[in-house]
């Protein structure tokens, strides 16, 4: 109604306010606005995520988990002990890189993330880069086939953040390698025979030979 007023996402049409994508509409006082999801990272419980440190707080750190929600990670979750009086940014600091789990998504839209489980760190070094998360099964390749041949090709360490973010680690020169293929992977992941094309891709950046091994 007129009673309310537009803001971000959203425009007035006569009376009504309409979204001008799909969205979760937030209301503060008369200002309604939506923030977007389409094409963004929608969190599930049991996701394992690349996260960036954003805030402390007295329990525990707020992550950006590249999506319209922030998540939560409480000193509970924490891999180790940590005392109620220590100093947080020992451990994570504002800025610091993390590979968390996704522990609960509760119907508010509140975003649970837990540090304990096998592979759940910080990540030190490398370079982030941001890839659309509906390409991340492409980009992982079936049973990890597509993520392996990249790591073999370039000798960097790569970790695939299922909310799209991922962890490059290696000489320079690989690293940029490694973005141009994810990013050849995204352009082109609709298309047939995309193995084929990275693997050409792959020799002909590195000059090496590679071998696929077929997985069923």
């Amino acid at each position: 109604g007129m009673d309310f007023l537009p803001a971000e996402g959203t425009f007035r049409n006569k009376d009504k306010i309409i979204s001008s994508g799909l969205g979760l509409v937030n209301v503060n006082g008369r200002v309604i606005k939506t923030i977007s999801v389409s094409g963004r990272y929608i969190p599930k419980s049991g996701d394992t995520i690349i996260a960036r440190v954003t805030n402390i707080l007295m329990g525990g750190w707020i992550l950006d988990i590249d999506s319209a929600y922030s998540a939560v990670l409480s000193v509970k979750e924490a891999k180790d002990f940590i005392r109620r009086d220590a100093d947080l940014t020992r451990y994570y600091n504002i800025g610091d890189y993390i590979i968390t789990n996704i522990v609960m998504v509760t119907s508010q839209r509140l975003v649970d993330a837990s540090m304990k489980g096998p592979g759940m760190r910080k990540l030190i070094g490398g370079r982030i880069i941001n890839a659309n998360c509906h390409k991340v099964p492409r980009i992982i390749g079936k049973k990890g086939s597509m993520v392996s041949m990249i790591k073999n090709a370039t000798e960097c360490s790569i970790i695939v953040g299922q909310n799209g973010i991922v962890w490059i680690n290696g000489s320079p020169e690989n690293e940029i390698i490694v973005v141009k293929t994810i990013k050849k992977i995204e352009r082109e992941a609709h298309i047939s025979g995309l193995t084929d094309r990275i693997k050409a891709f792959l020799e002909k950046e590195t000059n090496k030979k590679i071998n696929i091994e077929k997985v069923e």
